[in-house]
């Protein structure tokens, strides 16, 4: 039994962090400088955008992780992808642009991921708010049908984090494989050579997601446990 035990959580350990393991070794496996690429991953960003037309989309570098925001109207990537020359940093730049073509051409299922990321902040608020209130109303109110009810609230509240993961999963495999693909693939921007490793590097940049809902249940299990 002490083994199936010790199995059972090694196996679990390994499905909630394999996925964010898997992209981090990914991203630094491809991410070696290069200095036969044409360019930085900032400036393909910017040639990208300038062929669709989105000269009003700034390219910024931040210490916040790779992303498009649509509020600022801007590609923002991390600083080794952003002055670096390496294979991981031209996917993630064109991953990154193809979000923005996505939110200029007013695609639903993005229009329907800012909607869901802008009202999961509040959300996990309330959520965090219910779970710290909830011993304290079972100590004046000596009441555990209404603790049980604050903790099924809190982790329901959670659980929507896992959900807006999980629905924003076809709009980055549609960012990874039916846009920055194509256009490395047609633009030549990388060697035939370079091509299987930019397909994993998109891959990686698309299941970010999947290791972050993963991280989200976990959160809510050890919340679960404390309460």
């Amino acid at each position: 039994m002490p083994f199936l035990a010790a199995f059972a959580v090694i196996l679990l350990l390994g499905m909630v962090f394999g996925p964010s393991i898997w992209v981090k070794h990914v991203f630094k496996k491809y991410g070696a400088e290069r200095p036969d690429l044409p360019g930085t991953g900032s400036e393909l960003a910017r040639h990208l955008l300038d062929e669709a037309k989105l000269t009003d989309v700034k390219v910024e570098t931040t210490a916040d992780g790779d992303h498009y925001d649509p509020g600022a109207r801007a590609v923002r990537l991390s600083p080794e992808n952003h002055d670096g020359r390496s294979v991981t940093a031209v996917a993630v730049a064109a991953h990154e642009v193809s979000h923005a073509i996505q939110h200029a051409r007013g695609e639903p299922a993005f229009a329907r991921r800012i909607e869901l990321v802008r009202n999961l902040t509040w959300i996990e608020r309330v959520a965090t708010a219910v779970v710290v209130l909830a011993p304290i109303g079972f100590i004046f109110l000596k009441s555990p049908l209404i603790f049980a009810v604050h903790a099924l609230a809190a982790i329901a509240l959670m659980g929507i984090g896992v959900v807006v993961h999980v629905v924003t999963l076809p709009v980055e495999f549609d960012a990874s494989f039916s846009k920055a693909l194509p256009v490395l693939e047609q633009g030549r921007y990388l060697s035939e050579g370079d091509m299987p490793a930019a397909r994993t590097v998109l891959k990686a940049a698309a299941y970010t997601y999947v290791a972050a809902a993963l991280a989200t249940l976990l959160n809510i299990a050890r919340w679960f446990r404390f309460l």
